[in-house]
């Protein structure tokens, strides 16, 4: 990871210096429009700091940052040292106000800035002569060419800094955390188009551009409820859904499964001996060995199954348009990769450890024989996998035919 950063950063000071010294003149033009921008994003990093540092405080590992509004059409528009002064005033309010690890600030900066010499030599060549000659014949060739243009801008920065999480950046280095959330993603995105919308206003209409310092602010309120609500469902040790999420997506999936006739099952999956984990090896071992377990059932399940952790070690699966055989099936699948699985984790005193050789007990219950709520047929998988304990463990057992009767 340290050789990656160094490198990297010595890549982009070798780019970056070829990119001034090879630059156009700066124009009164180019001085308006970064005056612009710059009073522009340090409005919107003001207004928004509280917001701004409540969501990276939240996250552990790839973070959204709404800034590249107005860096990107920095990027297009004005000379590089020009737009480097601009990365510099934005990342600079940013870093004072969240206080990151100062080789991460370099980092990041590096890597935003060698995306705006790429975004600005790809606008020069393929849309800076449509956009100064703006019609509504070449209007959404244009626009097609921006977004593009914005789609390579944010990818060069994605495929960096996941490179340098996937390294050692993040403790648990999953496609998540490394390359961000769909919700990540698409933020992203919508952070470029408003980008490319501030490009096009910049150069015909620029007093327009105040309208995108509100929808900024208003973006980052957004985004911050987003995460708190995508927090308030989801379990912060895995990453999958917690309970309630997992509820609220089940309650909807057997919805839909009564509407279509449709068959589903559920598992219920308890790791064995989980105690003897932490005894053993601590808790931080006992939380890797969750999270890859949780990652295990995300990479052999389909993209419709509903994955959570019920609480302490054990989780839920549930399956919708399956049989008893197909339900099956999918329980020995997800039995054996638990079995296989080689955690390279720490032990107590914090020496390098590696867990093998780890069973599960699996209950499994189906809709109609062994109930037709999320809660009865908790029950029932709950009752599956008991009976699979004291059978000797490590196997798959599913729920009687009659669904166990409720307790008052």
């Amino acid at each position: 990871m340290i050789v990656f950063l160094f490198s990297w950063e010595a890549l982009a000071v070798g780019l970056l210096t070829f990119g001034i010294v090879t630059g156009g003149p700066t124009t009164a033009l180019d001085w308006g429009r970064f005056g612009i921008l710059a009073v522009c994003a340090t409005v919107h990093i003001q207004l928004t700091r509280r917001q701004e540092e409540r969501r990276r405080n939240r996250v552990t590992a790839v973070h959204i940052d709404l800034s590249g509004i107005w860096v990107f059409p920095g990027a297009l528009l004005l000379p590089i040292h020009l737009t480097l002064l601009l990365i510099v005033i934005v990342r600079v309010q940013r870093w004072f106000n969240s206080r990151r690890p100062p080789h991460k600030f370099v980092f990041t900066s590096f890597t935003h800035a060698v995306s705006a010499l790429a975004a600005h030599e790809l606008y020069q060549t393929f849309a800076s002569a449509e956009l100064e000659n703006l019609t509504p014949n070449n209007s959404l060739k244009l626009f097609g060419i921006l977004m593009l243009v914005g789609f390579c801008y944010a990818a060069l920065q994605a495929i960096v800094i996941g490179s340098l999480l996937a390294l050692g950046g993040t403790s648990a280095p999953t496609l998540s955390n490394v390359l961000g959330t769909k919700d990540d993603n698409l933020l992203e995105l919508s952070t470029i188009g408003l980008g490319t919308i501030a490009t096009i206003l910049l150069v015909n209409f620029p007093p327009a551009i105040v309208i995108l310092v509100l929808i900024t602010v208003l973006g980052n309120r957004l985004a911050e409820i987003n995460q708190l609500q995508s927090e308030a469902r989801t379990d912060p040790k895995t990453g999958i859904f917690n309970v309630r999420g997992w509820s609220e997506s089940a309650d909807r999936a057997l919805a839909r499964a009564a509407r279509g006739n449709e068959m589903v099952a559920l598992l219920m999956i308890d790791l064995d001996h989980f105690k003897w984990v932490n005894d053993t090896y601590g808790h931080p071992a006992g939380d890797d060995v969750l999270r890859t377990v949780a990652q295990t059932l995300d990479d052999i399940t389909r993209p419709k199954d509903i994955i959570g952790r019920f609480g302490g070690e054990e989780f839920l699966i549930l399956l919708p348009d399956v049989d008893q055989t197909a339900a099956k099936v999918a329980a020995e699948r997800i039995r054996l990769a638990i079995a296989e699985q080689q955690i390279v984790t720490t032990d107590k005193r914090g020496g390098r450890a590696r867990i093998t050789g780890r069973t599960t007990s699996i209950g499994v219950a189906l809709l109609g024989p062994n109930g037709s709520t999320v809660e009865q047929l908790l029950h029932a998988a709950d009752a599956a996998v008991y009976a699979a304990k004291e059978g000797g463990r490590n196997q798959v057992r599913f729920a009687d035919a009659d669904p166990p009767p409720r307790v008052a």
